[in-house]
Parts: C-alpha cells; structure tokens; sequence
C-alpha cells in the first residue's frame, strides 16, 4: 500500500457536484493499493497513520497524532499512486490492483482505522472525484507498507 498524507484544515470530495465526505481537522489520504498488499499491509498502515506523530503539541513541537487532536480522516481511493511513469509520457498503472481486488482492501483499511477510534469519511471507490483541502503546513508525507 502507498498512502500520501496530508494534514487538513477541513476537506471535502465531491462526485457529480454532490459532496461525498468532508472533514474539518484532520488527515486527507490519498490511498494506493497494488497486487501484493494484503489486510497485513491494512493493518500496518492504519495503525502508523493513526499513531503518526505530526500534529503540535502545545509547545509547537510535531509531538501529537490525529487521534491525540481529534482529528478526523477523509479516505480517497487513488489507483494513479501506482502510475510508473519511467518510460515515454503516458503513465503505465499495470502495478495498481484491479477494481475487484483493491475495493474490499480500502474499505479494510478503513474499517481498520475506525476501529483505530478514527472519525472516516471517504470518497466513492472508482468515481472521477474532486478533492479540496485546506493543507495544514503543509505537512505531507508518503507511508508504504513494504
């Protein structure tokens, strides 16, 4: 799994013009899943992403997790994280997992941080989406599972 993690302000997807998920405070992740992850790689990754110490403290210091601030999560499904662009100039995605294969392992992951004590809004899994968020920072950050 690769997840790009971005601290929020507030966020929001929407589909068709209809707002899908939204947080206020919180994490956007962007959630890439390939052929070999498994509920393991899930597992790994909720459980860095809800402990991930990124947010400050009242000192200032990046000393406190989403879960320490109350934050929220809004989980985006986004196969183009596996895009290899190392030859010519159209991106091969051969590496993402197919639909059937990658769709119960982000609702996994999710589950997995709810059960993490995570407020998790997602996105529609396989819809055009558009994402909006206010980056806190910025802070961002890429967290794989291998």
């Amino acid at each position: 799994m690769r997840v790009v993690v971005q601290r929020s302000k507030q966020a929001q997807v929407t589909v068709d013009g209809a707002v899908v998920g939204a947080i206020d405070h919180g994490l956007v992740l962007l959630v890439g899943i390939t052929h070999e992850d498994t509920e393991q790689d899930a597992k790994f990754v909720a459980e860095k992403i809800a402990g991930l110490r990124i947010f400050e403290d009242e000192s200032g210091k990046m000393n406190d997790s989403v879960l320490d601030v109350g934050g929220q999560i809004l989980s985006v499904s986004q196969f183009t994280l596996y895009g290899d662009c190392r030859k010519g100039k159209r991106p091969n995605f051969m590496a993402a997992a197919r639909p059937e294969q990658a769709e119960p392992l982000y609702d996994r992951f999710n589950e997995l941080l709810r059960q993490q004590g995570l407020t998790v809004a997602t996105g529609t899994f396989g819809a055009m989406m558009e994402v909006s968020l206010v980056n806190d920072g910025p802070v961002t950050l890429i967290i794989e599972s291998k």
